[in-house]
């Protein structure tokens, strides 16, 4: 079943605006109630496979036979994140294709998951809760920073910025910040069954700690690499495909019970 929402230009519009002004927006239950549990249903018996530990699918492949296949395939939904990208980037996609990921951040490696502060390759982020722990302090938050750079001209420019900031050091240096307030990211608590909107490209961002013991599960969708065909495009997303098998392939405690909030 497709997601729930209009198709008009001025839902676009307002979502644009809301990421501009605020740095996300949110459709308020675009997933209906039996979707969520299918994806539920679903994202437990890859978590059964994994032993308890975290795993992220990239790709198509990896997914095709969930129902995040018919989201990613969905015309309106292309639509809609074709609107958002020329806003953003105030220029055609050259592509219409979306990227899927889903991420599951449990056990001792997902711990070790978290806090990892990037910038996303494609300019359009959509986000999707699958699992999302309601108690205890560290559930996972989203933790997010803005808007805090321009699309980038030069491919190599935006090459350089991430390996400045993608980075053990760097991302210890923005936790200690964090830890002394000197940096204050935006925490957003987010809420399956709605979609959340925000410009990956420009907003460095990261899930806070997650309990071991507790299941944080979320497809994303992304949409829109500016760079789209150059070499450091296509070797970034190399590396980080290799790099989420090598986790993923990671196993150890039993799996969490399944969390139906």
């Amino acid at each position: 079943m497709p997601l729930s929402f209009d198709t008009d230009e001025q839902l676009a519009m307002r979502l644009a605006d809301e990421i501009d002004t605020n740095g996300f927006a949110k459709l308020k239950e675009a997933v209906t109630e039996a979707d969520l549990q299918q994806l539920r249903t679903w994202t437990d018996q890859q978590a059964q496979k994994h032993q308890g530990e975290y795993f992220a699918y990239h790709g198509e492949a990896m997914l095709a036979d969930s129902l995040l296949a018919g989201y990613w395939a969905d015309p309106k939904f292309k639509l809609l994140l074709a609107r958002l990208y020329r806003h953003a980037a105030q220029r055609e996609p050259q592509s219409d294709r979306i990227f899927p990921v889903l991420r599951c951040v449990q056990g001792n490696i997902g711990k070790r998951e978290s806090n990892a502060f990037h910038y996303d390759a494609s300019l359009v982020t959509a986000l999707i809760p699958v699992f999302i722990p309601t108690e205890g302090e560290e559930r996972g938050d989203l933790m997010l920073f803005p808007n805090i750079r321009r699309v980038r001209s030069w491919v190599l420019f935006n090459v350089i910025e991430k390996a400045l900031l993608q980075n053990k050091l760097t991302r210890g240096w923005i936790i200690k910040g964090m830890q002394r307030n000197w940096l204050k990211p935006y925490v957003l608590r987010l809420e399956p069954g709605n979609v959340y909107f925000f410009w990956g490209y420009r907003t460095l961002h990261a899930n806070k700690v997650c309990s071991p013991g507790l299941k944080r599960a979320t497809a994303l969708f992304h949409f829109g690499d500016p760079h789209t065909g150059s070499l450091a495009t296509r070797l970034i997303l190399k590396i980080n495909q290799g790099r989420a098998r090598r986790m993923s392939n990671k196993a150890g405690n039993q799996p969490p019970a399944s969390t139906q909030s």
